[in-house]
Order: structure tokens, then C-alpha cells, then sequence
């Protein structure tokens, strides 16, 4: 059924027609700048580890490098989500990407040279986190500012596609440029990205937007605090989820290798998480074709089967087991995450949309790193399988207790 735009499309004049995002220019603008700033950031991580590895052979340098990315984004995510809501976000997603691409540069420089230096790295990595905690705010922020509200499902759906081809493709890549050049050439190819992104939001033309309102940033983060707290399925969603990562991730990352090493072989582990990316993909594809009016609700239940691949870790099932849990996971995972986005997209107010992600991603993620360094000793303590297998129960105990609250029941998609 076609649909008409509202007046933040291009020209709110003419009622157009829109049957596809991609029939608004500032959509594909947008699009084509975070598909290929996601084709190089997704060689970035396997980059960047081989090479300081290979430079410093030192797994203490690579984690250091790692961590100075990483702690940043989760300092600053308040701090992004002020200014997300703040200023426009075009301009906040024109001057990251610029500044992104700049850090990137001088990493890739550093180690094309083979002027090595830990601490340069630290430090560029740590602005390149900071960088990345303005950026995501915007990015979630953006959306409905160029998508009509009866397109946004769509939007993720195509943008989710383009993340997670991204991150099929990209880590192959990586890995072949730093066996057969060096990483720093991997990481180059991600700054040249992020100037190309950079020139896509330049061109990214937006009409009609009103400034929001200017205040000191306690009371804007005030304000946020307390618009998140109003909306009951937004905070329990993610403390809900903020337990349930601290457990995955910590299994998933650390301990899921480790158990795959010894029972199944590496081999069939990378096999894995291909197949769960696939499952990822796919139901990208799929969400582009199909509306479901609880789309929430549906989704939160989806969410729990997450829980599946770590119960099969659990039992130490063999490969095809594994590999037929995660590709349910990747589905499940896939389906939630546009499930989500398009809900927060559709229900919060646009003006405060950025500082409710910030919110949203501090909460949901500040558990990530603890859930990392806990997984080993608790393995140790009571075995890695043990701990899979009440980790995957645990999982989806969490995700399905939203559900017990009715105004995550009672949410409605758009339509």
C-alpha cells in the first residue's frame, strides 16, 4: 500500500508518494555513508588486534588498545545524547566521522611506518571511542528526521542488512590485508570511509526542522533522565537487558571459544558465528516485507531464544547443534534489534530521542565489560559448561520478565 510522506520529507509540498526509504535523497545520502563507514569499521577490530599484536607481541598491548576504545564510548554516551538532541544531527554526524577518520589516519600511519608506540595508539583509540560515543545517539536520532514514521521499520531493516554484511565481510578482509600487507593498510581503508561517510551527511539536505530547545546540559540530561524513567517499558527493556549482556557476552565471547576449542575445534566454531551473522542477515532481509502490529511484544519473546546457543554450550553439543541454536539466535538477535529501534523511532519524542539511546546504551551495556573478566574465574570456580548452561536460562528468565509488564504488552507498531 502506498504511503504519502510527512512533511519531513524532502519537499513537503508536493506529497510524494513513498512506497521505499529509498525513494527520499536524504535517506540514500544517509545510507550510503553508514554502509560504507560500516564496511570499514567492521576490518577495524581484527586489524587493528593482529597488527599491535604482530608489532608489540604483546597480548597486554592488544587488550590496552582494545579498552582505550572501549571505556570512552561508555564515559561519554550522556554526554553524546545531550548533544544529539542539542544541535542538529547532521552536523554532529559530518564533524564525528571527520574526526573519526582523522584518528584513524594517523593509527594507520603509525603502524604502515613501523613507528610503533603504545601510548600514541592508546590515545588516538580512546579519542576514535569518544568520537564513537557522540556518534551513535545521532545516528538512532537521525532517523526519523529523514524517514516518514510509516517507513522506519523499513529503514532499520535496510540499515541492519548493510551492519551485518558489513560484518561478514569485513573481518575476511582485514584478516587477508594483514597477512599479506599489514594491518595498518586494513585501518587506512577505514579512515577513507569515515571522510566518504563525511561527504555523505555533508550532502544529506534536511528541511523543516525546528532547533530544539538550548538548556545547560545537567538539566538536558535532567530532562532525559527523567523521560526515560517515565516510560516504564523503556527502563525495565533495559534492565532487563543490562543483566541478560552481562551474562551473554561474558559466555558468548570468552567462554564460548574456550568450550569450542576443546569439544568441537576452531574450525567449527568460526562456522558458528557465520551462521548465526547469516541468521542476523537474513531476518534483516525478511523485516524489509513484513509488518507485525505487536512488533515489541513479538520481538521480546523472539529475544529469549538467544538464550538457546549458550544452553547447547551447556551440553556441549556437537557442531550442527550449535550451529542450528545460533542460527535461531542470529534470527531472534536480528528481528529484536529492528524491533527495538523502530519502537523507541516511533514512540519517543524526537527531541529527546538521542538522550534516551544514551541512556538506553549505558544501561544496557555497562555490564559488558564486568560480564568479560568474570566469565574465566567463574568457569574456573564451576566449569564452563556449567556455567553456559545456567547462563542460557538465565538469558531467557530475563528477557521474557518485560513481558510481564503491560505497557511493554500493550505497545503498538505504527502502521
Amino acid at each position: 500500500m502506498s504511503l504519502k510522506t510527512e512533511a519531513t520529507a524532502d519537499d513537503p509540498d508536493q506529497g510524494v508518494v513513498v512506497t521505499s526509504p529509498f525513494h527520499l535523497p536524504a535517506f540514500r545520502w544517509f545510507f550510503t555513508g553508514r554502509l560504507v563507514s560500516l564496511l570499514g569499521s567492521s576490518m577495524t577490530p581484527v586489524a587493528l588486534s593482529l597488527a599491535v599484536l604482530n608489532a608489540s607481541n604483546s597480548a597486554g598491548d592488544m587488550g590496552a588498545v582494545l579498552t582505550a576504545n572501549t571505556i570512552p564510548l561508555i564515559v561519554f554516551t550522556l554526554a553524546g545524547g545531550v548533544v544529539g538532541d542539542r544541535f542538529s544531527r547532521r552536523l554532529v554526524l559530518l564533524l564525528s566521522n571527520l574526526g573519526a577518520g582523522l584518528t584513524q589516519a594517523v593509527v594507520a600511519f603509525i603502524l604502515i611506518t613501523g613507528n610503533y608506540h603504545l601510548g600514541a595508539l592508546i590515545l588516538l583509540e580512546a579519542l576514535n571511542g569518544t568520537l564513537a560515543a557522540f556518534t551513535n545517539p545521532a545516528l538512532r536520532g537521525i532517523v526519523p528526521d529523514i524517514v516518514p514514521k510509516p517507513q522506519i521499520q523499513r529503514a532499520n531493516s535496510v540499515l541492519g542488512s548493510a551492519k551485518n554484511a558489513a560484518k561478514v565481510l569485513g573481518p575476511t578482509v582485514a584478516a587477508t590485508l594483514v597477512a599479506t600487507t599489514n594491518g595498518g593498510w586494513a585501518i587506512s581503508v577505514d579512515a577513507a570511509t569515515y571522510f566518504v561517510a563525511a561527504v555523505c551527511m555533508f550532502r544529506l539536505k534536511m528541511t523543516g526542522k525546528t532547533p530544539p530547545r538550548k538548556a545547560s546540559t545537567f538539566v538536558a540530561l535532567r530532562e532525559g533522565w527523567t523521560e526515560f524513567r517515565s516510560r516504564t517499558w523503556v527502563w525495565t527493556i533495559v534492565a532487563s537487558f543490562g543483566v541478560a549482556n552481562y551474562i551473554q557476552v561474558g559466555i558468548w565471547t570468552v567462554l564460548g571459544p574456550l568450550i569450542a576449542k576443546e569439544r568441537i575445534g576452531e574450525t567449527s566454531w568460526g562456522m558458528v558465528l557465520s551462521v548465526r551473522a547469516i541468521g542476523i542477515l537474513l531476518i534483516a532481509v525478511v523485516m524489509y516485507r513484513i509488518t507485525l502490529r505487536r512488533l515489541l511484544p513479538v520481538a521480546q519473546l523472539c529475544a529469549s531464544l538467544v538464550g538457546l546457543p549458550l544452553i547447547a554450550l551447556g551440553l556441549v553439543a556437537n557442531a550442527y547443534w550449535l550451529a542450528a541454536t545460533a542460527f535461531l539466535a542470529g534470527l531472534s538477535f536480528g528481528l529484536y534489534s529492528i524491533a527495538w529501534e523502530t519502537t523507541l523511532q516511533e514512540n519517543i519524542p524526537q527531541n529527546m530521542l538521542s538522550r534516551i539511546s544514551s541512556y538506553d546504551n549505558l544501561g544496557s551495556f555497562i555490564g559488558v565489560p564486568a560480564g568479560q573478566l568474570s566469565a574465566a574465574p567463574l568457569a574456573s570456580a564451576f566449569g564452563a559448561p556449567r556455567v553456559a548452561l545456567i547462563g542460557g536460562f538465565l538469558w531467557i528468565a530475563l528477557t521474557l520478565s518485560p513481558l510481564a509488564v503491560p505497557s511493554v504488552r500493550g505497545l503498538r507498531h505504527a502502521t
